[in-house]
């Protein structure tokens, strides 16, 4: 039997995004739909991987998600505020796998994991992390 992994702080993740729940994220239940912790992550994703001081996709480079893999760990619930926590975990060729933990008040509330892949617009094929990419983000990584 394998070691129950430690519940996540904020604190282990070096990348940070706010977001406010709006009343449309709610169910029928009254908590946070489920699908809209896809777009939590999205967000924490479009931000961390944009806040650089160069153009980390470089000339004809898009990011495209290619794995999601949610664990819903409490509900949250409208009014209020989430922020969630990235980190890079590994670095492929063309690939991040990024960890995301969502955070309500303080309280760990949801755990993502995603791959997401350079690619190529013109080709529409996976595409090589330039050297410069690849040393801002192995900087970065964390385990």
């Amino acid at each position: 039997m394998s070691a129950k992994p430690e519940t996540p702080v904020l604190t282990d993740f070096p990348f940070r995004t706010r977001e406010k729940l709006r009343y449309g994220d709610t169910d029928r239940q009254g908590h946070v739909n489920n699908a809209v912790f896809a777009t939590f992550f999205e967000t924490a994703r479009v931000d961390m991987l944009m806040d650089v001081d160069f153009d980390l996709k470089g000339e004809n480079g898009a990011f495209v998600l290619a794995r999601l893999e949610i664990d819903y760990v409490r509900e949250i619930n409208w009014p209020g505020e989430v922020e969630i926590g990235t980190r890079i975990v590994s670095i492929g060729r063309s690939s991040l796998r990024l960890e995301h933990a969502v955070f309500d008040s303080g309280d760990y509330a949801a755990h993502g994991v995603d791959v997401t892949v350079l690619t190529d617009t013109t080709t529409r094929r996976s595409k090589p992390f330039s050297d410069e990419a690849r040393a801002w983000l192995e900087a970065r990584v964390k385990v």
